[in-house]
């Protein structure tokens, strides 16, 4: 059995933490180098739901997107929400490994793992990384899809491949328009607007998309066809919890390790339901969920869909 000091070497080949953002927070948050390693669950979100899952499995290293400590903090106790997390791992041996930002840019990295799982193909980064001599690497990617796509057949296309989430898919564009180049970036991509203009493509598919900056960007292309497509953030980033899995899974044959890499399918976006909008001549000030709105599964045995 490998020790986790060898699976962390592996892992930041992968994703090296000095190709992260300067504010962001990558690497091992808890783990002793020597303990054995033979479990490894990858899973979007550090929360409780995760560990718990990490604990049922057995699993000796949880391997997270996101950080669990953005910015500093001066306690780690059990009252707290990410001491109890902490806590947690360390009464069972977990350790905790984040990959973010380094994992955004790698190549492949958590965008290649978008575009796969909408059957896109990746043509160039939608930000190259100036110190990648093949241009490989970067943030976001500008893709194709087999045969050109109306913003409404690539909207279906997301809704069904991408994890069921309470949000769907929000589009902002004609829905007709046709799509014969895509920019695809995993989690928030509101701020990539300008690249996205400048990449030629006829929409960008991303999360977190504000009210300001799509208005604003819709109303600079009113004379273009360019779509918004808007997925939740976790349902963007969890392809790269398999994409990562499998890479993991290629080294430890590759070194004869007898690792079980596992993937969550424990839906963390914290939105849980969703009330289609109704026409009224006036938005009721009082407006309560419906019984029939749809709701987000908490925890699935499948693709979390």
């Amino acid at each position: 059995m490998p020790r986790l000091s060898e699976v962390i070497a592996a892992l930041e080949n992968l994703w090296p933490a000095e190709r992260a953002e300067s504010w962001d927070a990558v690497g091992t948050v808890v783990g002793d180098p020597d303990q054995e390693v033979t479990r490894v669950l990858f899973a979007v979100d550090p929360v409780r739901e995760t560990v718990d899952e990490a604990v049922r499995l057995g699993a000796d290293l949880l391997v997270t997107h996101h950080p669990l400590y953005l910015r500093g903090t001066t306690t780690v106790a059990a009252s707290t929400f990410k001491g109890r997390v902490v806590h947690t791992l360390i009464k069972n041996d977990i350790a905790l490994h984040v990959a973010h930002t380094n994992a955004d840019t790698a190549d492949p990295g958590v965008s290649d793992a978008l575009a796969g799982a909408l059957g896109l193909r990746v043509v160039r980064p939608l930000v190259p990384d100036p110190t990648d001599p093949a241009g490989r690497r970067g943030l976001g990617r500008v893709c194709e899809p087999d045969r050109p796509l109306t913003v409404r057949e690539l909207a279906a296309l997301a809704a069904e491949r991408l994890p069921a989430t309470a949000q769907g898919i929000r589009v902002a564009g004609d829905p007709e328009a046709v799509v014969r180049a895509v920019a695809v970036s995993g989690g928030s991509g509101d701020s990539l607007f300008d690249q996205v203009r400048a990449a030629g493509v006829d929409a960008f598919l991303t999360a977190d998309l504000r009210h300001h900056p799509a208005s604003e960007f819709t109303a600079s292309v009113a004379h273009s066809p360019l779509a918004l497509l808007d997925a939740a953030h976790w349902a963007t980033e969890w392809p790269w919890c398999e994409l990562a899995a499998a890479q993991l899974d290629e080294i430890s044959d590759r070194h004869g390790w007898d690792l079980r890499v596992h993937v969550s399918r424990t839906v963390t976006d914290p939105w849980t339901a969703h009330a289609a909008s109704t026409v009224t001549a006036h938005p009721s000030p009082t407006t309560t969920l419906p019984p029939s709105a749809s709701r987000a599964p908490s925890d699935s045995t499948g693709a979390p869909n």
